[in-house]
């Protein structure tokens, strides 16, 4: 079956190819996920987007029923599959699974060879790899899912293809500049400056092969034809890359007839080396939390599961919601090895952050190039759920204001989760679990403080300890910032931190609550209630 440029499915040595545009979107989305589940609600929202008819399932059952008679594939579940590599469209709890032999399609296998041509660049094996390279680049015969009417999902996939081999492209060229080719690759890189004049990355090329080749007064003529295309068309100067390339050819820098490190950006997309880590540092110590954190963990670090985990932990301001999910999400970082997201969905100033926002920061963090990230939400969220359907991937997402902010965020793949931290319970279909934290039990605020004073000045000022926990209603930021401020003063007793705080004295008037938590109230007031709803 071939995806990367027109659409065409042989069966038996002919061409069969669907008629119907909705079944061609079912056997691409199907195809490009081959041997993985795409469920019944992904297929839906690719051919109906977030309108679909009420007899949308019926449908796309009968769609399914049309492709198995037409391919003569087999049905049931995947368990019960047979016959090796033969192929079968089978069921799942969820969905369904297009299984079909390793080499039957070649956005697969050109994925494949991808991922072996990335493992022996790493090697340093050049000559081995640029064989592979051209390999993988052979199987396009035009632009990706050509022919095919594209939803949401189809859409995400097709610009992650187009962008791996934008990226192969420029891995093929630097290794075969590192291999002296530089004569073979002018007449390439010219044709392709001429098709795409915008892109610095193959002008930077050209002048380097160019100038290796010993046409150095050709090379400087490039850069001044994209310094003017870029000024015309874009109103921009030159990115730095570009520069530094210029810059080494009018001084004749001897280091441009090595590496040249200005034309190393071959990869776009992160290799499995280097996952994607945006999580805050763990807390030192976490107090009385131990029951919450088996609950928390549980589902998340569950093998058995039916969908991807979405768990909520819901507490008030202050009650330590952030550290709790940040300690768990480090606990559970062997589980998820493709990357741990995090992102804070309220600004400073209590504002919703936008799920498109978001979702372009995971992109990147991703290794996505900017050019590749779309702007629509849909088609972000789509091509996330396209990168995280075949990885395991831990989403944390702080300060959540309400259920609309989560949708388009959540990963799809049955090895991902997602950990929330919210200021009220709200009702979602995704969320499997919540959590609710209040505050510290005594004992356990006692301990806190002693962690941090000192279980000697705690011992010896109890009562006075006893005022302070009551002050703080037993949240642990509002114990931890009352503690941190007394470990600066080691002479003040703590009754007089308690005076202060009481008497407004260390906030001009203001009420007594540390200053932490008031900023925290502050954000939640303004997303519209003063704490947990039902906590």
């Amino acid at each position: 079956m071939s995806l990367l440029g027109p659409f065409h499915v042989e069966l038996e040595g002919r061409e069969v190819v669907p008629t119907a545009p909705k079944l061609r979107q079912v056997l691409s989305l199907l195809a490009i996920n081959v041997d993985r589940v795409v469920s019944s609600e992904q297929l839906i929202e690719e051919l109906w987007g977030e309108r679909p008819p009420s007899s949308a399932t019926t449908t796309l059952q009968t769609y399914v029923y049309q492709l198995r008679k037409l391919y003569r594939l087999g049905s049931g579940t995947r368990a019960a599959r047979s016959g090796g590599d033969a192929p079968a469209l089978s069921t799942s709890p969820t969905g369904y699974v297009l299984m079909l032999a390793s080499d039957a399609v070649d956005a697969t296998s050109f994925v494949r060879l991808a991922d072996r041509a990335r493992a022996e660049l790493d090697a340093g094996s050049l000559e081995p790899a640029v064989d592979t390279l051209r390999a993988a680049l052979r199987l396009w015969r035009g632009p990706a899912l050509a022919e095919v009417a594209t939803g949401p999902l189809l859409r995400a996939a097709t610009v992650w293809l187009e962008e791996q081999r934008r990226g192969l492209t420029l891995q093929r060229i630097d290794a075969d500049l590192a291999l002296r080719r530089h004569h073979e690759l002018i007449g390439e890189l010219t044709a392709m400056v001429a098709q795409q004049p915008t892109d610095e990355s193959l002008q930077s090329r050209l002048m380097l092969a160019l100038y290796r080749a010993g046409r150095r007064l050709d090379a400087l003529r490039v850069y001044q034809q994209a310094r003017e295309v870029l000024a015309d068309e874009l109103g921009l100067e030159p990115m730095p890359e570009l520069q530094r390339v210029h810059q080494a050819v009018l001084v004749a820098d001897p280091a441009i007839d090595e590496d040249f490190p200005a034309c190393r950006a071959g990869t776009t997309v992160r290799g499995a080396a280097e996952p994607p880590d945006q999580l805050p540092p763990d807390v030192a110590r976490l107090v009385g939390r131990r029951q919450q954190v088996t609950e928390v963990s549980a589902p998340l670090a569950a093998a058995d599961r039916g969908a991807a985990p979405v768990v909520v932990v819901a507490g008030p301001p202050g009650s330590g919601k952030t550290a709790l999910c940040v300690h768990v999400a480090h606990k559970l970082r062997g589980r998820y090895p493709d990357g741990l997201l995090y992102a804070r969905m309220i600004d400073d100033e209590g504002r919703p952050l936008e799920p498109a926002d978001v979702l372009g920061s995971f992109l990147r963090a991703a290794g996505y190039a900017a050019a590749a990230i779309p702007g629509p939400l849909d088609e972000r969220s789509s091509l996330f759920r396209r990168w995280s359907a075949g990885r395991r991937v831990l989403v944390v997402l702080d300060d959540v204001a309400g259920a609309e902010q989560i949708g388009a965020l959540l990963p799809t793949g049955l090895s991902c989760g997602t950990l929330i931290a919210a200021r009220r319970r709200f009702s979602d279909p995704a969320v499997a679990v919540t959590v609710h934290l209040g505050p510290l039990a005594c004992a356990d605020a006692y301990r806190l403080l002693a962690h941090i004073l000192g279980e000697e000045r705690v011992n010896r000022q109890m009562a006075a300890a006893h005022d302070l926990v009551e002050l703080c209603e037993g949240l642990p930021m509002a114990l931890r910032e009352a503690a941190a401020h007394l470990e600066l003063k080691p002479h003040w007793p703590i009754a007089r931190q308690v005076r202060r705080a009481r008497s407004g004295e260390d906030r001009g008037g203001r009420p007594a609550t540390p200053e932490g938590v008031h900023r925290s109230l502050r954000r939640t007031l303004r997303l519209g209630g003063g704490g947990v709803r039902g906590g």
